[in-house]
């Protein structure tokens, strides 16, 4: 599973100084921009990236503070002709204790014609599925 440090903001924080939901879904696309850069080993042009994300839930087991060491954890599972589903954690980096939850699913698209289009044999062995 792809691991990358996060950084809580003080505008991250909610009155309860809580990290705020809406906050942790932006600290989720940080996580799932990383694992992309990984896996497709350069940086992305995210304006010609064929990958978008159409479906996101996110399960809040623990509050995430301000003084949390935190890393995204990011995986890739259940290929299917044009999309994949991935799952991510928000983990205490100390303690490997799991704060949050994202499941969500990646469509590959064609940009000029705004519709799905299959992921490629080389794309689907880059997220490390079997073509």
């Amino acid at each position: 599973m792809f691991s990358c440090p996060i950084q809580i903001r003080m505008s991250d924080l909610d009155p309860f100084d809580h990290v705020n939901n809406g906050a942790q879904c932006n600290l989720f696309d940080y996580g799932r921009s990383q694992y992309f850069e990984n896996h497709f080993k350069k940086e992305i042009n995210w304006l010609t990236f064929d990958f978008v994300l159409v479906h996101v839930e996110l399960d809040f087991k623990k509050p995430v503070k301000i003084h949390d060491k935190i890393v995204c954890e990011t995986e890739a599972y259940e290929v299917g002709h044009t999309s994949f589903k991935m799952r991510q954690y928000l983990k205490n980096a100390v303690t490997d204790e799991i704060l949050t939850v994202c499941h969500s699913v990646i469509v590959c698209i064609d940009r000029e014609k705004n519709i799905p289009k299959e992921i490629s044999d080389d794309q689907k062995l880059m997220f490390g599925f079997n073509s």
